[in-house]
């Protein structure tokens, strides 16, 4: 039997998701090694989410096999997770120090510990000021950067990222990544989901690309890009999925000049 160590964090064995009459994954399998940033691609409605759903209990599977650390998803099995999810969750009728704090109790932390940790993440993403501000009060993206502290509060061994980025310009998505390669640096082990495929290219180990609940691609960054001749992971992708209907957008393009007015 492989040792903990060895094992992958992360094991997924024909795994199946149906929703009525609609299969939104399909007969998927993959693992994610300790240690890395593995990245989980695909357009909207691939099955992405859904299967990290699935992998954190959230959804109970139609078929296959989810494990963590060798085992179903457990609230107490015995590894530190940090999930941020693509919609985000948070008490937005009270204050962003007093939501923190009040998450990492719930993480096992002590108040004074899930105090000096807020704080201190405050300031590291420039938040220092708004500590006593209501959630509500903060833009999306000042709310996304409270929700990504949270989820990384408890020093997470596995660090599951929805779109972490999403909607941030360069300087606030270097300073998440920045954050988020300080865990990985730790021995955090990172899967991302994300549409930044140049972000990707450069800090993902293996990725999966799915289409239609379907694993298109699977291995390395250098692998995948072999196989295509050497072609990025952005062009890799507008290859898979096809690029949108451009005689659709030359219409619209003509449409906009000619001056149109209801």
């Amino acid at each position: 039997m492989p040792t903990t160590k060895s094992r992958p964090i992360v094991d997924i064995s024909h795994f199946r998701m149906v929703f009525g009459d609609k299969e939104v994954v399909k007969d998927l399998s993959f693992t994610v090694n300790r240690g890395e940033i593995f990245g989980l691609l695909g357009s909207n409605g691939s099955g992405k989410t859904t299967t990290l759903r699935a992998l954190l209990g959230i959804y109970q599977p139609t078929d296959g096999q989810l494990l963590i650390n060798g085992q179903p998803f457990r609230v107490d099995g015995g590894i530190n997770i940090g999930y941020l999810p693509e919609e985000r969750g948070l008490y937005k009728k009270e204050p962003v120090l007093d939501v923190m704090v009040y998450f990492g109790q719930l993480k096992g932390m002590s108040k004074t510990a899930a105090k000096e940790f807020s704080l201190n993440y405050l300031r590291q993403v420039r938040l220092d000021e708004y500590s006593h501000t209501i959630v509500d009060k903060l833009s999306g993206g000042q709310q996304q950067k409270i929700q990504l502290g949270i989820a990384i509060m408890n020093q997470p061994e596995l660090l599951i990222l929805d779109e972490p980025t999403k909607g941030f310009d360069p300087v606030n998505r270097r300073l998440l990544m920045d954050i988020i390669f300080g865990l990985h640096k730790q021995g955090a082990t990172v899967i991302m989901v994300s549409h930044q495929m140049d972000e990707v290219e450069k800090t993902c180990d293996r990725i999966l690309l799915l289409k239609d609940g379907i694993a298109q691609e699977y291995g390395t960054v250098a692998e995948i890009k072999k196989k295509h001749n050497g072609a990025s992971i952005d062009d890799i992708f507008v290859e898979i999925y096809g690029r949108p209907d451009e005689s659709g957008i030359e219409q619209l393009i003509d449409f906009a000049g000619e001056g149109h007015h209801e």
